[in-house]
């Protein structure tokens, strides 16, 4: 059906109903009021029902309008965001890409401070774990889980991982224990708190006990709960469900304003880290070069 009513009429059929008014509608549009009714009347007859109704001067919306309205509103506002990056304005537009993990721990913050430091730049964040979105040419910087090179990013370090055991002072005062002096044998008996694995470098508590002590043996530490996301396992923590595997370099600030203790004295070193990457193949805005000397900064 939709090959056959001209697109103009949904922009019609819009200024129509928001307006209540052919005329003022016309007014929007640049176009004559009698121009809006025949729009209109066309657009009826393709969908075969009434879209509005007169009740002495007043217009109406039919029950079938206002169904119509409500999708071809909401279209036409994802349509809107959609063209957004292709807005010229006196600013410029900062793409920026970075996993749930990063975005909600670390990069936030950070690009509040710089919002302030620079309201002249606007900056789009796109979240995801896919490495293909955080990684595509689109974006203007990235922040990638990385062993520090790529072919289409240029790359520097932010923070090496460094995993070890966290929870909430209230979990540990609850049940008696000293962060400081728990030996992983006694870690692996608590309330673990782990999260599902989308890339196979990502490291999970049995991994991580597997590195820690090689030569252990016994029954695999097995997680009292298991999250979707990294995010969610380190609010978890917070809350005081239990134990998680805390990325230090991304949960530093609970770390430091004592929402989080690490537990015992071994953390492990992945070999991989945080790196913000700007394009090889194509030069960075004075704009792009700010933020990322702000956020290498700030890291």
């Amino acid at each position: 059906m939709l090959d056959r009513i001209p697109l103009e009429a949904f922009r019609v059929f819009d200024a129509a109903s928001r307006h209540m008014n052919f005329s003022r509608a016309g007014r929007e549009l640049n176009i004559t009021q009698a121009a809006v009714s025949r729009r209109i009347k066309t657009l009826e007859d393709h969908l075969g029902s009434p879209l509005f109704s007169r009740r002495g001067k007043n217009l109406e919306l039919t029950p079938q309008g206002e169904r119509l309205f409500q999708r071809v509103r909401a279209s036409l506002d994802y349509l809107e965001e959609s063209l957004e990056p292709f807005r010229g304005a006196s600013g410029q537009t900062i793409s920026i890409a970075a996993s749930g993990s990063v975005s909600h721990l670390w990069l936030g913050t950070r690009l509040r401070e710089f919002g302030k430091e620079n309201p002249g730049i606007s900056i789009r964040l796109l979240t995801t774990d896919s490495p293909s979105e955080l990684a595509s040419e689109n974006n203007d910087l990235v922040i990638l889980y990385s062993t520090g090179d790529h072919p289409r990013w240029s790359l520097s370090l932010l923070m090496a991982e460094e995993l070890a055991p966290v929870a909430s002072p209230d979990y540990l005062a609850a049940r008696g224990l000293d962060a400081a002096e728990l030996p992983p044998e006694t870690i692996a008996t608590l309330d673990l708190i782990d999260y599902d694995r989308f890339n196979a470098h990502w490291i999970s508590f049995q991994k991580w006990f597997e590195r820690i002590e090689p030569s252990r043996h016994g029954t695999k530490p097995r997680p009292k709960y298991t999250f979707s996301t990294y995010v969610m396992a380190i609010d978890a923590a917070l809350r005081g469900d239990g134990v998680a595997l805390g990325s230090l370099g991304l949960v530093r600030e609970h770390l430091r304003d004592g929402r989080l203790a690490m537990l015992g004295q071994r953390s492990l070193a992945s070999g991989y880290g945080y790196y913000l990457g700007l394009p090889r193949n194509r030069p960075s805005t004075d704009e792009v070069l700010r933020l990322h000397a702000a956020l290498s900064r700030l890291a």
